[in-house]
């Protein structure tokens, strides 16, 4: 069987722009990751999309206009990855797109990423694949998270379990015992309170290189109150956004007389603190764990994640150890259920989502 190209796009809860991935398969069996390529979200888009999480006046007419405009951005994302690979649309098997979480709900069995799929087809001139967890949803799963199938397929080993933690904007985990299926579940906030302070206070999208967190220090009763959400003692399968770790939730834990710096700070250590833990109770035997996602370049973030997992004589890498960027994996997850999609192959993860069974993920819209 020759090799088919797909590409995969992933825009995550952080809200920072659209990655595309191409990949290469041979029917569902990996090849490689080929090229990347990456469009920022205007300010104007992502506070609109900010601005619909939180519901609203008129957000259904709302909804499917920023679902068109996401699109359009989509659609310029793949067309740079084709320039620059000097590839035809034609020389694409499928676009694999997760869209744009806005309100994720599995416990009224709903979650909603916006993008208009028939509308991507239409630009880009090729097969599009999307709508990726209402099928999981439907079979009784959380629809969340979608990518330890995929990182199974890549990344397990038969000597070992392995640990992929995923620093988004929400954190997950996906657990890779060498000898069983795959499980795994959102960790809790990721970069996105750290992204949402420091827009607040410093009006930046994020902190470079941890540097500003590095002038503060761990503030010991905001940390406490913070990891006593109940969430972190719910039993997995689960999965969380927004909805749940929201700027205004950790204003509440505020008296207003904190340092801002001090604040950032701690909620590093949130981070680091809720995935080790996360690691520990999950997955006991695990010794490597490897890192993926945005977070991996803020070294405050990793150092403290490799002094929390050095307790256990874990050790701490990123993906690129194992052959893949570590920027480029969720995308390229997307390009494999697409593959998945098109060969009929069941892909749902449904021992980390909780689904019942097996089933085939996302909804197809040929250009």
């Amino acid at each position: 069987m020759s090799s088919q190209r797909y590409i995969g796009i992933m825009s995550g809860t952080s809200m920072d722009g659209a990655d595309a991935v191409l990949i290469r398969m041979d029917g569902t069996h990996w090849q490689a990751a080929e090229a990347h390529a990456f469009l920022p979200y205007p300010p104007e888009l992502k506070a609109a999309l900010l601005a619909l999480q939180d519901g609203g006046e008129n957000e259904l007419h709302r909804s499917r206009l920023l679902a068109a405009e996401v699109s359009r951005l989509y659609a310029q994302t793949v067309a740079r990855l084709l320039h620059t690979q000097q590839l035809r649309p034609s020389d694409i098997t499928a676009v694999g797109c997760h869209g744009q979480t806005v309100r994720h709900a599995p416990e009224h069995a709903y979650s909603i990423q916006l993008a208009d799929w028939a509308l991507l087809a239409e630009l880009s001139g090729i097969l599009t694949v999307g709508d990726f967890r209402s099928r999981d949803l439907a079979a009784g799963g959380q629809g969340a998270p979608l990518v330890p199938a995929f990182h199974q397929a890549l990344f397990s080993s038969p000597d070992e379990t392995r640990v992929l933690l995923n620093l988004g904007g929400i954190a997950n985990i996906s657990v890779l015992p060498p000898d069983g299926a795959a499980f795994g579940f959102d960790t809790g906030a990721g970069n996105m309170l750290l992204d949402a302070w420091m827009n607040h206070i410093w009006q930046q999208p994020y902190d470079r290189n941890g540097t500003t967190a590095a002038q503060g220090k761990v503030l010991p009763e905001l940390l406490h109150a913070l990891c006593a959400h109940p969430y972190f003692r719910q039993p997995y399968p689960k999965s969380t956004g927004r909805e749940l770790f929201s700027l205004s939730w950790l204003q509440s834990y505020l008296s207003g007389s904190e340092r801002p710096e001090n604040v950032l700070r701690t909620l590093v250590q949130f981070t680091a603190d809720t995935a080790a833990e996360a690691v520990f109770s999950a997955a006991p035997d695990a010794r490597n764990v490897y890192l993926c996602g945005g977070g991996v370049y803020n070294p405050l973030l990793t150092g403290c994640l490799k002094q929390r997992f050095a307790e256990r004589n874990i050790s701490v890498h990123d993906t690129s150890a194992l052959n893949l960027n570590p920027q480029w994996v969720e995308a390229a997850a997307f390009g494999w259920l697409a593959a998945c999609w098109y060969r009929r192959v069941p892909s749902n993860p449904y021992h980390a989502t909780g689904a019942n069974r097996p089933v085939i993920l996302g909804a197809g819209y040929w250009a």
